[in-house]
Order: structure tokens, then C-alpha cells, then sequence
């Protein structure tokens, strides 16, 4: 089993992430995608699309091997939610 280390603060790796997906990636994935998980290496802009988090960040760790991956559900604020109140509706 291979053991990453992350290179860069939590903060960096979301600043990162959420910049190369809101100026690179939204456009190519979003429609038809609602819901699907984008894994983005934030180094190098690459990006898997899948229905599971892990699936994304397995196919992303397939072809770049140190990827510093940042994950996010297409559509959502967040990727996974707790409770039964859905993040979208905040009434």
C-alpha cells in the first residue's frame, strides 16, 4: 500500500481546488453531472469524474501517482451531508 503525504495546508488544498474548478473544470463537467464526485489534482489541473469519491480519487491516483487531490460533489456544497436536512434547501 502506498502511504501519499500531503503537501499543502487544508486551507491551500481548498483555495487550490476551488479555484481550478471554478475557472477550468465547471464548464467541461457540470451539465449532465449533477451529483457525480470531480477528484481535481490541484498541481497539475487533471481530474476524474465518478459516481463515488473514492472511485474518482482511485482513477486520479492511477494516473498521476502524487496527486494532491481536492474532491467535490457537482451541484452540491458539499460532498457528503449528515443528518436528514439537505444542504440545498435552507429553510
Amino acid at each position: 500500500m502506498t502511504v501519499r503525504q500531503r503537501r499543502y495546508s487544508k486551507e491551500e488544498l481548498a483555495r487550490r481546488g476551488q479555484e481550478l474548478y471554478e475557472t477550468c473544470i465547471r464548464q467541461q463537467v457540470e451539465a449532465g453531472n449533477k451529483g457525480k464526485i470531480v477528484a481535481i489534482d490541484i498541481e497539475t489541473g487533471a481530474f476524474e469524474l465518478a459516481d463515488e469519491t473514492m472511485d474518482a480519487v482511485r482513477r486520479l491516483y492511477e494516473r498521476i501517482p502524487e496527486a494532491q487531490p481536492w474532491v467535490l460533489r457537482i451541484g452540491y456544497r458539499a460532498v457528503h451531508r449528515f443528518g436528514s436536512r439537505s444542504l440545498k434547501d435552507s429553510r
